[in-house]
């Protein structure tokens, strides 16, 4: 299949389309508008249905009500729009629902500005609604990553019956490059695809033998039932981070003397100054969480070779992965951070000058 050159906004929407989301509820925001655009447009031609909601609480209170159908349902923003979103995020954790959140990046706190930035982390990987509970954190530092986690996202939506994030950025969101797309999948696979759910989710409701009702909602009266519901939810995120966790690495060997660790977009920044100093004979590897939860505690560790005398935390945030990559590295080396703020990106020279700084 040949590639097509899009935009990331456009590649992840096409992706989803492509995965048999039928259903998709948003309001417009800026830097992810071309993805609300785009689903306007091509939703229609496959039968499926997009509304524009009249605020993002509504948005994600109709992805509450499409998911408890066991249909796969879509919803995307940019940062203070995901922040409007957070009850609603927090009712689908608790009822168990299968649903994926797109959150494209901007600077902020507050409205912030238009800008790329990774100020959403705590907001994703540790909850940014209320109660215990967690989502699956997809982290994409490519556009065809970016539409490969399409699929991926509601796969393992479905799978564990709980909401996942894709974790981009206004900059990924923005930037163009060449993807190439799995193939679609058929009304008959769609179909399929929802009959994993029958044992749980709404039905119209039948008679004679078919006849049954299903209860979703997220709350417990019961303060005993509660807290076993809640420890049912922590026995399926355990089976997540067994199952689930997705890493990549660049440049790792034995010779390392610095480990960065940086995740998305960012990434990207840190391989060129890392190619820049090879070129240099000076050894710096670098590990990329995709999952940022369940993050790779393990693989980081286990990324500090025999000669690393320094990790390196590189975000476009105040250092928001910095605690998950301390927990990780457990005193085995000194651990630093550097990032930028307020949408302004680093680049190659400034992240090659601070990882000079550790070879004097």
């Amino acid at each position: 299949m040949s590639k097509i050159l899009m935009k990331g906004n456009e590649a992840v929407a096409e992706a989803a389309i492509r995965a048999g989301c039928r259903l998709y509820f948003a309001y417009p925001i800026t830097p992810q508008s071309e993805l609300i655009e785009y689903m306007a447009k091509m939703m229609p031609k496959v039968n499926g249905t997009f509304l524009q909601a009249e605020s993002e609480v509504s948005a994600i209170n109709m992805v509450y009500g499409a998911a408890g159908c066991g249909k796969r349902v879509m919803t995307s923003s940019s940062s203070p729009g995901i922040s409007l979103k957070q009850e609603g995020i927090s009712y689908i954790a608790g009822a168990q629902l299968p649903a994926v959140i797109i959150n494209v990046q901007r600077g902020g706190p507050g409205l912030g500005d238009i800008q790329p930035a990774q100020g959403d982390y705590f907001q994703a990987v540790k909850g940014g609604g209320h109660g215990d509970y967690r989502m699956i954190v997809l982290a994409p530092s490519s556009v065809q990553e970016f539409a490969d986690m399409a699929s991926e996202a509601f796969d393992l939506a479905d799978k564990y019956r709980n909401p996942v994030t894709i974790l981009a950025d206004g900059m990924l969101g923005q930037m163009m490059e060449p993807v190439e797309f799995k193939e679609t999948l058929s009304d008959e696979e769609i179909e399929a695809l929802g009959e994993q759910h029958k044992s749980w989710c709404i039905h119209p409701n039948e008679d004679g033998d078919k006849k049954h009702h299903h209860e979703i909602n997220s709350l417990e009266i019961d303060p005993a039932m509660l807290e076993k519901h809640v420890e049912n939810l922590y026995a399926k995120y355990a089976e997540i981070e067994k199952n689930e966790v997705r890493y990549d690495t660049y440049n790792l060997s034995d010779d390392n003397e610095i480990l960065c660790v940086a995740w998305g977009t960012a990434s990207r920044v840190i391989k060129s100054a890392i190619n820049e100093l090879k070129a240099q004979g000076k050894s710096v590897g670098m590990i990329r969480p995709i999952t940022c939860w369940p993050y790779p505690y393990e693989a980081v560790a286990a990324a500090i070779g025999p000669k690393v005398k320094q990790v390196y935390v590189f975000e476009l945030n105040t250092g928001q992965m910095l605690d998950d990559v301390k927990i990780a590295v457990c005193g085995k080396a000194p651990v630093k951070f550097w990032g930028k703020v307020g949408g302004i990106v680093f680049t190659p020279a400034e992240i090659q000058q601070k990882l000079e700084e550790c070879f004097k």
